[in-house]
């Protein structure tokens, strides 16, 4: 007898195929039969026609530190994931000295946008080393399963203390990081994550640790993670880091190599279609290079006490070195810092996370209620009608509501025509949720489901069959992750029973749960009618549904070469 039957469903089993009807039968936390009519069970769910497919496996997340007091990472399970790979961009919490863990917090505070009480009132810190944090993981237990990168920043941090945001390291500095990537590689990490992406600035406007690595160190870094003849070189990719550099990395590691962040800019068109073309050239000559990117446009909240669009800018680094709102309104109104933020905007156009589209930035909620009719207004408009240049009236605006108004910009990807064309390709990653961080920003955790929604059956960009794949069996396959992401027997009973014709994300809403009562945004399913974790119902048709204390999940510690 089996333990589930999920009967008369249409099953769309990972792979790209298209579907068949049938049941599903599992036992013992692993599918035991797919297709045809299957017998008793102790529990029966009538599919009724429904779409059963493998769970989504995100592999763009930020819940380190989440995960620490909510072994569920709340929202993603009720949202379809039941794989998560965190660690992404190497912004992880181990190692950690416990003489750094406040300046590793501080760092992810600005550069990931969480809030610094939220992680002073709940990281558990009952480890040191990246081995201690995994085996602290197995041990509290998890929800979904999670995989985890060797973060360089915090191995440049654990190495170098304070002066990993400073300057390059030592030959010795370098050999003891090495040492970390292969601890950590043994231990069972999926890889190692990096970043030299300039908007990754930590307290202070200064650079992540990962920024400063010269050739010398990330060559070195990377081999070591190769060692093994597994693993991903994960990297969010600066201006100054180009896809041939990368291309060598691949050969000598001879591991894949993931790069983020793929998002199309109206001010500079061409530019992630020029990048795409150099990444599938590389992989014409056999390099495993793959471009990670989003189904989801790019739009953040934000107040002007901390706005991550405009912290990539170097002029706006005085501002991120205030100490407190009284220093921060000094440098909002200082007309020689305006003028150069004005002309950085200008110079750099195309180029920054932000590109004086003032049209896609509205006000979200006023602080004065003389303001209220103001929300959903364009700043472009405002800033017209009041003949002020636009910095000028968002600025003075902030300034007159003492920094609390939230505002809204809608940053990349939003040209569907074009963002239809990177999702077509067939080797894009689609991920890039950042689930777990900038919380007080955007909720892309429902990314799958919006996928599945509005791109393949709202547009048409990609069959169904399709959509399932890239967000199961193609990111199984490019982690390592070898039991998980198909339907076919002997495989883990990671599933998900949603309805074709409803499928999406719900409306983001502000709620305060997190520790310390902090805010975040998050988001409901829409059409999602099931999602069980190694056989374990976690959610149904009305969201969470698992009993709060059970664990599920899988830390896993060992993929496929």
């Amino acid at each position: 007898m089996f333990d589930l039957v999920i009967k008369d469903a249409q099953l769309f089993d990972g792979t790209g195929a298209a579907p068949v009807h049938g049941d599903l039968g599992v036992m013992g936390g692993r599918i035991a039969a797919v297709g045809g009519r299957l017998g008793a069970a102790k529990q029966t769910v009538k599919a009724d026609g429904l779409a059963l497919a493998p769970g989504i496996i995100d592999g763009h997340t930020h819940y380190d530190a989440q995960i620490t007091w909510d072994p569920f990472v709340d929202p993603s399970p009720a949202l379809g994931v039941t794989t998560a790979v965190l660690g992404n961009c190497g912004f992880t919490i181990a190692p950690c000295k416990p003489a750094d863990r406040d300046l590793t917090m501080r760092h992810l505070t600005h550069v990931e946008g969480m809030s610094l009480d939220a992680l002073r009132a709940g990281i558990h810190w009952e480890f040191e080393s990246f081995p201690q944090y995994l085996d602290m993981l197995e041990r509290r237990g998890v929800g979904p399963n999670v995989a985890c990168f060797s973060g360089h920043s915090a191995i440049r941090t654990f190495v170098m203390g304070e002066d990993a945001t400073e300057r390059t390291a030592t030959d010795d500095e370098i050999a003891r990081m090495v040492a970390q990537v292969r601890e950590a590689m043994a231990a069972g990490a999926v890889g190692f994550a990096s970043s030299t992406a300039e908007a990754h600035n930590g307290e202070g406007g200064t650079p992540m640790p990962s920024r400063l690595a010269d050739d010398r160190e990330l060559r070195a870094l990377v081999k070591a993670m190769g060692e093994s003849g597994r693993g991903v070189y994960m990297l969010t990719k600066g201006s100054k880091t180009s896809i041939p550099y990368l291309e060598e990395l691949a050969v000598e590691a001879r591991r894949p190599v993931v790069i983020a962040a793929l998002f199309h800019s109206n001010t500079n068109p061409t530019a992630a279609f020029s990048t795409l073309d150099q990444v599938n050239q590389a992989r014409s000559r056999g390099r495993q290079l793959v471009a990670q990117t989003s189904c989801c446009p790019l739009s953040m909240d934000f107040t002007f006490k901390s706005p991550y669009l405009f912290e990539s800018m170097t002029a706006w680094k005085p501002a991120m070195a205030a100490h407190g709102l009284e220093d921060l309104v000094k440098v909002y109104r200082d007309p020689a810092w305006r003028d150069a933020v004005r002309r950085e905007l200008a110079a750099s156009r195309g180029r920054l996370v932000f590109n004086s589209e003032w049209d896609k930035l509205f006000v979200v909620e006023t602080a004065k209620e003389e303001n209220r009719a103001l929300e959903g207004a364009t700043l472009a408009a405002l800033a017209k009608q009041a003949g002020k240049d636009p910095l000028d009236f968002i600025l003075d605006f902030a300034l007159s509501e003492n920094l609390d108004t939230m505002f809204v910009a809608q940053l990349l990807h939003n040209d569907e025509t074009a963002v239809g064309r990177i999702l077509a390709d067939p080797n894009t990653h689609i991920s890039l949720s950042d689930a777990g961080a900038h919380l007080t920003f955007f909720c892309d955790a429902g990314f799958g489901l919006h996928l599945m929604g509005h791109w393949s059956r709202d547009l048409g960009v990609l069959d169904l069959a399709q959509a399932v794949h890239r967000l199961t069996g193609q990111p199984a396959r490019l982690f390592g992750i070898a039991n998980r992401g198909v339907l076919a027997e002997g495989k883990a009973a990671d599933l998900m029973l949603f309805d074709p014709a409803t499928v999406a994300r719900g409306p983001k809403r502000r709620v305060h749960d997190l520790p310390a009562g902090a805010a975040r945004l998050t988001t409901s399913a829409v059409g999602l009618h099931g999602v069980w974790i190694n056989g374990t119902r976690v959610a149904d048709e009305k969201g969470f549904s698992a009993d709060p204390s059970s664990r599920p999940g899988e830390v896993i510690r060992r993929f496929s070469a």
